[in-house]
Formats: structure tokens, C-alpha cells, sequence
């Protein structure tokens, strides 16, 4: 079959990864349960994720943020990695201008690609914004302060600070090829997450111990639900998705139809506003009229380094080679380095949810876009 060529800042390239067509989504739309999918209903799936769950819109800007093509190109060599770790789309930007956007499996610039726990990181600077318009008095309340069903339970004694650390103390199993597993067999509905959540047993004293569970990041949606009095995608839109310039419409999963948003899943957008996400990050959240949306260092606060674990922040990963990420399963990213002006957005459908091998790779991509641009700008 004869592949479409990819959209390349400076040019086109011939895709060589599967190529499915837009037209033909409906045929591949599989049951709920992206864990199971194949190839083909993980591409028509991730980007049609409002057709197989429940959804809440988020309205773009009539402004959008501009994404000019730069005047330099530097010489990166991604095709390798591309096609190896299925790739939908990757997006590099360099102080503002597009240096490197290219799209496959029948993804254009347009296209809206589910984003899993790169919304981890999106409901973090949400707690931001709630810190900052003083929803939220500090990081350091309770979990139970906001959500008084869970008083008595271990969440009593955990902050929020150590819930977006990954550090509840709490147990959870999150291994996403055992249907064993707690991320297999809890249901996500609201009130029945909390019961499920309520019924654990606390193996760690809060702030100690680091475990990667992504229910606790929806408890985190909860408790930005109850401090603002609104729902999670009506504040993104109205801080950040239309103050700062969001191009397109995303999409918001529902933890039940008519429900809250998933703290920690997940966000529907197109990779420029992946990438215009990364930018706001990158700023500390000040719109382009000068405007704060976040507390002052609130970014830097939420990057540092956990007692916990040294790589993790308020949702956010840290990385070797500099800079901090948003990640979700099979392959979604958004890469931030402040300090270059780097910035590197991915759309991905990799065949394993998460496997060390994988994350190398993508370390790997990212620091040679940095060794590359760095490079450039001392030539």
C-alpha cells in the first residue's frame, strides 16, 4: 500500500509506519478498554475517544497562540525512532518557532489524539490556578479536608501535596498488562472510586514511599472539583485553554456521563496544543498580556524533586537530561525544558502501555533534540 507523505517543518517525508485512514475509524472503534486494543483500534480509538466515552468540551481560543515555522532548521534524524515507537505525531519547538512537526497513522495537524496521564500534569497546574485564586489555601491541606466521604480512611492523614506526589502511603497496584491489578478491576465512577480507595490499607507513612497510581490522581480532580465548585474542563478553558491561545477544541473524559472530570485521564487535544501546554509550563503560567494564572514558582515547586522519588514532582516527571515531562501510557508526551526553550510534544501509538525499553528510547529522542538544538545555538 502506498503511504501519505508526513508533514515536515521545511518539507515532506514519506511515512513508512502504518497507515490507517481517518475515513475507516469507524470500522476499528473498539469496546472500552484501550488496555486489549490492537493496532487499529488504538490509532481510530485515541482519536475518537469522545465517540467511545463519556466527554466534556473544552472551547478553543478565537486567538490562538502563534506556532511560526523557524528560519533555521537543525538537523534531526528522527526516523528511526519514528516509525520503531509508532508515532502519530511529533512536534519540537525552539524559542517559540517550530523547528520539527511530522505526522503518521493518518494524523494531520487537526487531528484530536486522547492524551492518557499527560492530563496528570494539566490537573497539576489546575491546582495551581486554584492555589493561586485561593480555592485552595495550601498543597499542604488534607485529602479528607475537601472530600469529607474519605475521613476515617487513610486519606485523612494524607495532603494534597503528597497525593500529586505519588506518595500517599497508601496501597494500589498499577501493572497494566495483570487483569489482577487495581488499575484492571476498579470501576472509575466517582463515588465508587472513593469507597474503593476508602476500603485500602496505608503501607507507608504519607510523603515516604513513591507508587504511581493513577486513581489517587483522580482524587486529586475531586478535590480541585470541590475547591473550585465546577467542573475540571470548565476551569481549564476558562485559565488556560482560551487565555492563552489553545488552537482547537479538546475533549475532557468523564468519570461517569454527566460526572466529573478524570483527574488523571484524559484530555483530547491536538499535538500544537500539546505543545502550547508546554509553553504555558514553560512560563510559569503567565498569559501573553503579562497576567499570572499560577502562584509565583509554582513551576519550579511542582518540578522539584520528591522526598519520595527524586524523579517525580506534583505530577510531573523529571529527567535526566533536563527539563520535565508530561507522560501518558502508549507513548504521550509532553517534554518541557524552560532554561533552552524546548519543547517537544508526541502523539504515539506504541504496541505496550508503558515498558522500560520504551521510555529509554524516548529519553533518548528527547536528548538528542536537545544535544541538536544546543549545538545549533552555539555554531
Amino acid at each position: 500500500m502506498l503511504l501519505p507523505p508526513l508533514l515536515l517543518a521545511g518539507g515532506l517525508v514519506q511515512a513508512e509506519a502504518p497507515w490507517i485512514d481517518p475515513a475507516d475509524d469507524h470500522k476499528h472503534l473498539g469496546p472500552p478498554g484501550p488496555l486489549t486494543w490492537t493496532l487499529e483500534q488504538k490509532v481510530s480509538g485515541f482519536r475518537n475517544y469522545d465517540k467511545i466515552y463519556p466527554t466534556r468540551r473544552v472551547a478553543a481560543s478565537g486567538h490562538a497562540f502563534p506556532l511560526p515555522t523557524a528560519k533555521q532548521m537543525p538537523d534531526l534524524d528522527l526516523d528511526e525512532y519514528f516509525i520503531q515507537s509508532n508515532v502519530a505525531g511529533l512536534l519540537v519547538v525552539h524559542h517559540g518557532a517550530v523547528v520539527y512537526e511530522r505526522y503518521g497513522l493518518g494524523n494531520t495537524a487537526a487531528t484530536r489524539w486522547v492524551s492518557y496521564s499527560v492530563a496528570k500534569s494539566v490537573t497539576s497546574m489546575l491546582i495551581g490556578a486554584a492555589v493561586h485564586d485561593g480555592y485552595i489555601e495550601s498543597v499542604d491541606e488534607t485529602v479528607a479536608d475537601y472530600l469529607p466521604r474519605l475521613r476515617g480512611t487513610p486519606y485523612e492523614r494524607t495532603s494534597i501535596r503528597h497525593l500529586m506526589q505519588m506518595a500517599s502511603g497508601v496501597e494500589w497496584s498499577e501493572i497494566y498488562d495483570d487483569p489482577s491489578s487495581d488499575v484492571y478491576i476498579e470501576d472509575w465512577g466517582t463515588l465508587f472510586l472513593q469507597r474503593y480507595l476508602s476500603r485500602k490499607t496505608r503501607v507507608a507513612d504519607s510523603g515516604e514511599k513513591f507508587n504511581y497510581n493513577t486513581a489517587e490522581t483522580n482524587l486529586v480532580g475531586m478535590v480541585l472539583r470541590a475547591a473550585i465548585g465546577n467542573n475540571l474542563s470548565t476551569y481549564l478553558e476558562e485559565k488556560i485553554w482560551r487565555p492563552f491561545g489553545m488552537e482547537a477544541d479538546s475533549h475532557w473524559m468523564l468519570t461517569e456521563p454527566g460526572g466529573g472530570e478524570f483527574g488523571g485521564c484524559c484530555l483530547s487535544a491536538t499535538l500544537r496544543d500539546y505543545a502550547r501546554l508546554g509553553l504555558f509550563a514553560s512560563s510559569n503560567g503567565v498569559l501573553r498580556d503579562g497576567t499570572s494564572v499560577l502562584p509565583a514558582g509554582w513551576m519550579n515547586e511542582s518540578t522539584a524533586p520528591s522526598k519520595a522519588n527524586e524523579r517525580y514532582g506534583y505530577l510531573w516527571w523529571l529527567q535526566d537530561h533536563g527539563g520535565f515531562a508530561a507522560s501518558g501510557i502508549f507513548g504521550q508526551r509532553i517534554y518541557v525544558n524552560p532554561e533552552l526553550g524546548i519543547v517537544i510534544a508526541q502523539h504515539a501509538a506504541r504496541a505496550a502501555a508503558s515498558k522500560p525499553e520504551d521510555r529509554r528510547a524516548q529519553a533518548g529522542m528527547e536528548k538528542s533534540v536537545v544535544d541538536a538544538l544546543s549545538a545549533q545555538k552555539s555554531r
